[in-house]
């Protein structure tokens, strides 16, 4: 070893390739195209679509008469509520209809005032098979009901749960 100058250099070189090899990887691995936050908002479009025709269901014309949803509850009539659903949901300013799924159930505690009950309301326009982003969206709905135990009438407050997907 003549000179130890040449050894410096050769390290530094070395050194600064390795800072510049792992800055270029920090960099390429820190841009991406895809955001996650991007992902959620059609899911919260759709939650908000599915949850204000919950509420439109469940707005009485006037006064003195039942809402739709509240009648439908009491009647436990699922043809009529997939209808209406349907139409609302799937209502588009352009022609054709959109391709909302969904399915709804009606939960309520029994008459023992201890445990809670789940009954298919409507069941599901198409099968979920896994793919899809399903969004939950619930309305509160006071229904007369009679319980399955007892011929009395009750008012009683019953949770209207709707699942809805895009195809």
């Amino acid at each position: 070893m003549v000179n130890t100058r040449g050894q410096l250099y050769t390290i530094e070189g070395v050194a600064a390739a390795l800072i510049i090899l792992a800055s270029a990887y920090v960099v390429v691995n820190a841009t991406s195209i895809y955001t996650p936050g991007d992902t959620h908002i059609s899911d919260m479009q759709l939650e908000v679509l599915g949850s204000d025709a919950l509420v439109m269901m469940n707005t009485a014309p006037n006064s003195t008469a039942e809402s739709p949803l509240q009648t439908i509850v009491e009647k436990s009539d699922g043809i009529t509520f997939g209808q209406m659903y349907n139409n609302i949901v799937n209502n588009r300013t352009e022609t054709g209809q959109d391709s909302i799924q969904f399915m709804a159930n009606v939960s309520y505690v029994k008459s023992d005032e201890k445990t809670v009950n789940s009954t298919t309301l409507l069941n599901m326009t198409r099968a979920l098979v896994g793919g899809e982003h399903a969004v939950h969206v619930s309305q509160w709905v006071l229904a007369k009901n009679r319980y399955p135990d007892s011929d009395s009438l009750r008012n009683r407050t019953v949770l209207v749960e709707v699942f809805l997907w895009r195809d």
